[in-house]
């Protein structure tokens, strides 16, 4: 009789606090009622006795003036009333080894669900990471490559511009061998010329001697005849 005694009280005072303070603390206090519900069936879940019902029956007859028979009915009905309700009560709350199950299996999927988060989580990191080296690798490749171009891009601008550079070196000495040629001719004909002078000079002074030799002799013939 005692826990049931409890467990009314603790309604009670949980209804009128909750209507005394408003729906803001019922949800709470419903909580807590559930709470001390399930700590009182749990003792007991199948079976709720009630202890003293003489006690009530004799109550019943002394202040509220009923029979004998009519105290037995009344006490009857309200153990049928308080264990309906207890049994009502009961369905929807758990017993310890439910509740117990219910812990076990809520840590067991926690640690289920802590294992695959692990698991993705390191799972995702090697991923990461075999990403990070590929594209590393990658950029090493595309580096070498980019070094070889410009290597072999270097390389053909020497090549190119050492054939330049010796082409215009051919043609220099080309010119070189032109201008001296032309200047070997220029000397010859320069040469030429002066030999051509020369010979004119000779004859033009053979020719001079000539001519005064004649005019001298012609002025010696009218000489002697004039004497």
């Amino acid at each position: 009789m005692r826990p049931l005694m409890k467990l009314s009280t603790l309604w009670k005072a949980s209804s009128n606090f909750g209507l005394a303070h408003g729906p803001k603390y019922r949800h709470q206090f419903i909580q807590f009622r559930n709470i001390q519900s399930t700590a009182v069936l749990q003792d007991n879940m199948e079976t709720v006795h009630i202890r003293d019902t003489n006690h009530f029956k004799q109550r019943l007859m002394s202040e509220g003036k009923f029979s004998e028979q009519q105290s037995d009915v009344i006490v009857n009905i309200m153990i049928d009333a308080l264990r309906g309700g207890v049994a009502h009560v009961s369905q929807d709350l758990a017993s310890r080894e439910k509740l117990t199950k219910l812990t076990y299996q809520q840590r067991v999927d926690f640690s289920k669900l802590r294992e695959q988060l692990l698991t993705a989580d390191k799972s995702e990191i090697h991923n990461l990471q075999n990403e990070h080296e590929r594209i590393r690798k990658d950029l090493e490749v595309m580096r070498n490559k980019l070094r070889e171009e410009i290597t072999k891009a270097n390389a053909g601008f020497k090549l190119d511009l050492s054939l330049e550079k010796g082409r215009i070196r051919e043609e220099s000495s080309h010119h070189d061998m032109q201008i001296k040629e032309i200047d070997t001719r220029i000397d010859q004909e320069v040469t030429n010329m002066k030999m051509q002078i020369d010979s004119v000079k000779t004859q033009v002074m053979q020719w001079l001697i000539g001519v005064c030799t004649g005019t001298f002799a012609l002025v010696l013939a009218y000489v002697r005849l004039l004497t």
